[in-house]
């Protein structure tokens, strides 16, 4: 289990290396990546203090695998809102692949399918808990079934993150299937 700690390094993390690099005065690379040791001076300067031992134990220890650590450096696997190229393949995805949400989001989803909002990509899930998982941190979860196979066959790429996020541009509404 994450320690409060844990928990408040991770979403500090997020913040910097998906959202607001500069507020911290760290610049990512063109793939998202910054050193680590240029990552825990700039945190210790604005007063947040943590080791390379304590970041790399929530690197290894997060349950959603939201960062890698590559010898000297460091990024977030998805979910930027500042401009990175993740440098993914595409991949073929399975079948079918998942999307939580909310109700208050159904209809306009239906009306316009999903888009990335604020950030680069759309995200799916592999499997319908994690989906259930993603859409409750805002509600009660609504679980939307997209029919990756078909979107694939009509030309939509996928790319899939290494912690096992499938990211694409957007989902028209007609693969889109909502419960119900």
């Amino acid at each position: 289990m994450n320690s409060p700690r844990s928990v408040r390094i991770s979403k500090y993390l997020a913040k910097h290396l998906r959202h607001e690099p500069e507020r911290i005065g760290i610049t990512l690379d063109a793939h998202g990546w910054v050193p680590v040791t240029e990552l825990i001076e700039a945190t210790t300067r604005h007063g947040f203090r943590f080791s390379r031992a304590e970041l790399e134990s929530v690197v290894a220890e997060s349950d959603k695998q939201r960062y890698a650590i590559e010898g000297d450096l460091i990024r977030a696997n998805q979910g930027h809102s500042v401009r990175v190229d993740l440098d993914l393949p595409t991949a073929e995805p399975p079948a079918h692949l998942f999307h939580g949400t909310v109700a208050r989001s159904v209809a306009a989803i239906r009306d316009e399918g999903l888009r990335p909002m604020s950030r680069h990509a759309v995200h799916l899930s592999p499997d319908r808990e994690t989906a259930t998982r993603v859409g409750a941190r805002r509600g009660k979860a609504v679980v939307l079934t997209i029919d990756a196979a078909a979107m694939h066959r009509a030309g939509h790429e996928f790319r899939v993150s290494a912690n096992g996020v499938w990211l694409t541009e957007r989902v028209p509404p007609e693969f889109l299937r909502f419960p119900g």
